[in-house]
């Protein structure tokens, strides 16, 4: 029954969050000071963690597993229990608004028990997070190395330690957009000193990204989220990695690279570097002085729009076929959604086993 209710909403998406929203700030003024001025993308998201909650229902285990990501997520917007309550007046407005008469009172009743569900599984998780870590750690920039026009790379160093591990991410806010979060992946593997490094390029209309890049310098302070994400290292694998990068999808697979080479195990690390000309390859320098101490690391650039480049030339996703066999391979993807999508594509069919191919959700 809740897949039917979704599936009478999900034709007005843009309209019935709008709606949302609006009755949820109506009836409670107060809670509009946690949101972004601007409520675009905070829109999609919602819908998005809708169709993530109802997509899952038929699997216990991944409905609770989001929902206690989520709950954990929602401390750093400052979300108290008792606003749970208002959100579901709200969203249930919503329903019966968009539903019409297709609307019951089973359907109600259906609807306030998965709801009540998810609320009690997100406030328990934040209530656990909250005796263990706090909502948000503070990180002072340390160092900020422009090497493009429009990709920055950055040292944060947190005022308190900021566990992670390679491979995820933390979402990020400055103080030129307040409210305004945006995820980022670590470039670093863990170090004794706490920095985190980001690898960051400023897209068209990117609030953060672009305040990242080009307004942020050394000394100012930025809020960062707890680390989620789940690509990272297989720990009973003792299989070669093949590491797939466009842009700055670079940063998350550089970390993975450095902790498998700081292992004792003797394992080959293939880092395959992708963009569009050559003058996109803005970490080449370091990835080969860290080929330079570590012979099992073996990074490629590969370039798709650059005639005169004397390299292996074309899209990343596309290349693979022409190098080696990665049947064998524990495979880590990461860059824009296309560039992802058809390179998974294309390892599954040059061989590579699905369950040993990883990559972070585009919509994280």
């Amino acid at each position: 029954m809740i897949k039917e209710i979704y599936a009478l909403i999900e034709p007005h998406a843009e309209k019935s969050i709008a709606y949302f929203y609006g009755r949820l700030f109506a009836e409670n003024p107060r809670l509009r000071t946690l949101f972004p001025s601007s409520m675009a993308a905070q829109r999609h998201r919602m819908f998005d963690a809708l169709s993530q909650i109802t997509a899952s229902l038929d699997n216990p285990e991944t409905f609770t597993r989001f929902l206690t990501r989520l709950g954990r997520d929602h401390r750093k917007f400052g979300i108290a229990p008792d606003h749970y309550e208002a959100m579901g007046r709200a969203i249930l407005a919503t329903l019966r608004a968009y539903a019409g008469q297709a609307w019951t009172a089973e359907m109600e009743a259906a609807w306030t028990a998965m709801f009540d569900t998810a609320a009690s599984i997100m406030i328990q998780a934040a209530e656990d997070d909250a005796a263990q870590t706090p909502p948000w750690w503070v990180g002072e920039v340390v160092e900020h190395d422009r090497r493009t026009p429009d990709i920055a790379v950055l040292a944060v160093r947190p005022t308190e330690p900021l566990p992670y591990r390679a491979g995820q991410y933390v979402s990020v806010q400055t103080a030129r957009w307040p409210r305004v979060w945006r995820t980022y992946s670590i470039a670093n593997a863990p170090t004794e000193d706490g920095l985190l490094r980001f690898h960051v390029r400023a897209l068209p209309a990117g609030w953060v990204s672009g305040a990242l890049v080009r307004h942020t310098r050394v000394g100012d302070a930025l809020l960062l989220g707890r680390a989620s994400g789940g690509m990272v290292l297989d720990a009973e694998s003792d299989r070669d990695v093949l590491c797939v990068a466009g842009g700055t999808g670079l940063g998350p697979l550089k970390a993975l690279a450095e902790e498998v080479l700081r292992a004792r195990e003797g394992r080959d690390v293939h880092l395959v570097f992708g963009a569009r000309t050559s003058a996109e390859l803005y970490d080449l320098p370091a990835l080969r002085a860290l080929a330079d101490r570590c012979p099992r690391f073996h990074p490629l650039p590969v370039v798709s729009e650059g005639p005169a480049f004397d390299g292996v030339r074309g899209p990343v996703s596309d290349v693979l076929d022409r190098l080696r066999d990665w049947s064998g391979h524990d495979v880590y993807v990461s860059g824009p959604a296309g560039m992802v999508s058809r390179t998974v594509t294309n390892l599954q069919e040059l061989g590579v086993p699905a369950g040993r191919i990883h990559y972070d959700s585009p919509d994280r």
